[in-house]
């Protein structure tokens, strides 16, 4: 699989931890990865503020990820829901440390409420060579 980022001057530049489109060829397998929240699957507790459950968040998708026998690195589309926008610079620093460039594309989108009173969610769209 190789994938081509693409960019153009007629779009605004990314602003973070992400591409502004991915195009994806060779790819074998297609991946919907479903959203995650903060829960530490093996207390099924969730995780204790925003900066924790977005590191579980990841570990979560990870986890998911290599189940599918692909990586963080393999996710062509991240969506990431949070119910304070404010916590947008932290998802993006956090991000960087999770994923290599190039990045995916990606939304972030504001949410009033999110299962078990999460503070983030995350679902991606993983795409692996055959």
């Amino acid at each position: 699989m190789t994938k081509q980022i693409i960019h153009t001057a007629d779009a605004p530049q990314a602003i973070g931890t992400y591409s502004q489109a991915v195009r994806v060829r060779g790819g074998g397998y297609t991946i919907y990865l479903s959203g995650q929240i903060g829960l530490n699957p093996a207390s099924m507790r969730m995780a204790d503020g925003i900066e924790a459950q977005i590191q579980q968040v990841f570990s979560n998708l990870k986890a998911v990820a290599a189940a599918s026998d692909g990586s963080l690195n393999d996710i062509v589309k991240l969506n990431i829901y949070l119910t304070d926008l404010g916590n947008f610079a932290l998802v993006n620093e956090i991000m960087a440390s999770h994923f290599s460039q190039p990045y995916p594309a990606r939304a972030a989108v504001g949410v009033k409420a999110l299962p078990r009173d999460a503070l983030v969610e995350m679902d991606a769209v993983m795409v692996l060579q055959s």
